[in-house]
């Protein structure tokens, strides 16, 4: 080893720094908050209570609430008993919440969460 050599470890970084410094990328919604946004959609549409639909699905007010507003991540039993609830499917839920995702991707500012990569809707 030679006299000259430093003693400062090399870093590589995990992601590329961007060039020019630009706005901070948009964050990638949580998937309960886009998952509660539907159920709320869905129950709002058909012009049905907290109550209401709680009660059809045997889980508390504040609880739905909750969920609807993203707060709580949810069992897929729970979510399920909700979507009955509102005459959907799980598979349905779950496919508005990726309808949705995919609609806020393509929406997302260039140099978003993902680098400006988009994907096939």
């Amino acid at each position: 080893m030679s006299s000259h050599a430093s003693n400062r470890a090399r870093v590589i970084p995990l992601r590329p720094v961007p060039a020019t410094p630009g706005p901070a990328p948009a964050k990638e919604p949580l998937w309960r908050d886009v998952v509660g946004d539907v159920l709320r959609r869905e129950r709002l549409t058909q012009e049905r209570t907290l109550k209401d639909v709680a009660e059809a699905a045997r889980i508390s007010v504040p609880y739905l609430s909750e969920i609807e507003r993203g707060r709580k991540e949810a069992s897929s039993e729970v979510l399920a008993a909700a979507a009955r609830s509102l005459g959907l499917g799980l598979a349905d839920v779950l496919s508005l919440a990726g309808t949705e995702l995919a609609r806020q991707r393509r929406t997302a500012p260039v140099g978003g969460p993902m680098g400006g990569v988009l994907l096939a809707a």
